[in-house]
């Protein structure tokens, strides 16, 4: 059963020594990590990994936390790219009882505020596992869209996993 959060969530920075130990609690299997990172972590996730990626050059990374509480809700990052404009949103996590209450809407707008605000970057992209149908309407909903389909990319349990590439262009650049 979902437990009632105050409303607006906050982002603050993510901080490996307290917080990884949330991740490993919320992700319970290889499927569920393949689900969240691509094939960017092995199973079984560790502190080390997620100690590492939050240490990659140009990644912000962020936990969400409920106000009042302080407790953690929710993980995103934004990764800027190298030899493009924009970056990268990655590693969008709820914890499982935050699931189903809207916060992801409102992790998801938190950082891309900040992506097109504080950070000016003029856009951002993702890529999302086809059949992760919540994830794909709350990106959807939030103005991304697919530019791009790769079919056959990960294989789980003799199952094709098909992507998708989408895009968000800031408000104010080009459409």
């Amino acid at each position: 059963m979902p437990l009632p959060l105050p409303l607006p969530l906050t982002l603050r920075p993510y901080r490996p020594a307290t917080d990884a130990a949330f991740l490993l609690d919320w992700i319970t299997g290889p499927t569920e990590l393949l689900t969240w990172s691509g094939p960017a972590f092995s199973w079984p996730l560790d502190e080390a990994q997620l100690t590492a990626y939050a240490a990659e050059p140009g990644r912000h990374t962020w936990t969400a936390v409920a106000p009042g509480t302080g407790r953690p809700v929710g993980h995103i990052s934004l990764r800027r790219h190298q030899d493009a404009p924009g970056a990268r949103v990655g590693r969008v996590l709820l914890a499982p009882d935050a699931r189903g209450q809207g916060l992801g809407e409102t992790l998801l707008t938190l950082a891309v505020e900040r992506a097109f605000g504080e950070l000016g970057l003029p856009e951002l992209d993702l890529g999302v596992y086809a059949h992760n149908t919540p994830a794909v309407r709350l990106y959807e909903k939030a103005g991304f869209r697919t530019h791009r389909v790769i079919r056959d990319v990960e294989q789980v349990d003799g199952v094709w996993w098909t992507a998708l590439q989408m895009r968000l262009p800031a408000p104010d650049g080009p459409q």
